[in-house]
């Protein structure tokens, strides 16, 4: 049985209903992403997934396609291993769809790599779970003080909330790529420290 579970989440479009293939960048992206954190995975004794969604796009302000597959995805992993924690790591659409399935009951944690979080996000999903996020400064596909507001406002309801500025960072983690895949390994770590020492964590403003 292993430690915890991490469902890794790549980005997408705003609108899209074409299917998501291995050549899309948003894909590779995070499928590259993931064969870096396989030794750390392995190491800790954390199962790693990469879902790859049926859509390229969120296409619904009420019912978004990536989201409804991420819930089947937390469905079939808990399923094969019940009880164990689950942290959700997404880039950029990602990011959002991780912080609207973090109320999957197995989720304990989301980590949100330059997440595209509208300003006004529902938030409430968040609700007792740990928040990471990074953000480059220099970021032009999502927005940088969007994220920053929408973990600020999560921090009154989450177990931690934390906003990390990478500065001259963009969007696509091609550059400081083992910056980002610290980042990762930092978080959940925390999270899952955290989480299973059932202590009640301070909350963290930005950094």
């Amino acid at each position: 049985m292993p430690r915890a579970l991490v469902l890794m989440l790549h980005g997408g479009q705003q609108q899209s209903t074409e299917p998501v293939q291995d050549k899309n960048a948003s894909w590779w992206r995070m499928a590259a992403m993931s064969r870096s954190l396989r030794p750390f995975a392995e190491s800790n004794d954390f199962a790693l997934t990469l879902l790859q969604y049926r859509q390229r796009g969120w296409n619904s302000p009420t019912d978004p396609a990536p989201v409804r597959d991420a819930r089947w995805a937390l469905d079939q992993i808990t399923a094969e291993h019940p009880d164990v924690p689950v942290v959700l790591v997404g880039h950029s659409m990602g990011g959002r769809t991780a912080c609207h399935a973090a109320d999957h009951p197995a989720v304990v944690g989301v980590v949100g790599l330059a997440p595209w979080l509208p300003s006004g996000e529902p938030n409430l999903a968040i609700r007792n779970r740990h928040l990471h996020v990074i953000h480059g400064s220099a970021d032009k596909w999502t927005s940088p003080s969007a994220s920053k507001e929408y973990v600020e406002r999560s921090v009154p309801i989450a177990a931690s909330a934390s906003w990390t500025s990478l500065p001259g960072a963009g969007h696509f983690m091609l550059r400081r790529v083992s910056t980002w895949r610290r980042f990762v390994e930092d978080s959940l770590e925390d999270i899952l420290d955290l989480a299973t020492s059932h202590e009640e964590a301070p909350n963290k403003g930005s950094a």
